[in-house]
């Protein structure tokens, strides 16, 4: 895996700092997109910055905290070419990449125990797509964005 990219809104924050621990102790390099305070800020924002690089190739993965992880996943799910997954579990993580070939996974900070979410950063990084039926669903969610787009 090349890189990855990160970013949170303010109630993210202590859960990016678990990412960060884990994505150095698994030896991933990874770029910090923000914030970097608790000062209220939109969470769109911070989802566009790591979506739409994604969505262009410079990262292979992102990984996006809020409180929740809701807002986060509907904000990247808004470009193309992203299948941003809420993941609050090791399970849903695992599921979200072998079925989903999701590239963003979202987490919340404030409804995820901290050694929770180093469980889903692994599961998310090591699972590959399963390919094979999947892979029809993913087009068709391709095709989906099509569409909207036209």
């Amino acid at each position: 895996m090349n890189k990855v990219l990160i970013a949170n809104d303010h109630a993210g924050l202590l859960g990016k700092e678990t990412v960060k621990q884990t994505l150095d102790q698994m030896g991933i390099a990874y770029e910090d997109l923000g914030t970097n305070s608790e000062e209220s800020v939109d969470y769109p924002d911070y989802a566009e910055r790591v979506a739409r690089r994604v969505a262009a190739g410079e990262a292979e993965r992102g990984i996006l905290v809020c409180g929740s992880g809701i807002g986060m996943q509907i904000a990247a799910n808004k470009v193309p070419g992203i299948r941003a997954a809420l993941a609050w579990n090791e399970e849903t993580a695992r599921l979200s990449r072998e079925h989903n070939d999701a590239n963003i996974v979202t987490i919340g900070s404030r409804t995820t125990p901290q050694e929770i979410i180093a469980q889903i950063i692994r599961a998310f990084l090591t699972t590959d797509f399963a390919a094979g039926r999947h892979t029809r669903r993913i087009e068709k969610i391709a095709k989906l964005e099509q569409y909207s787009n036209s």
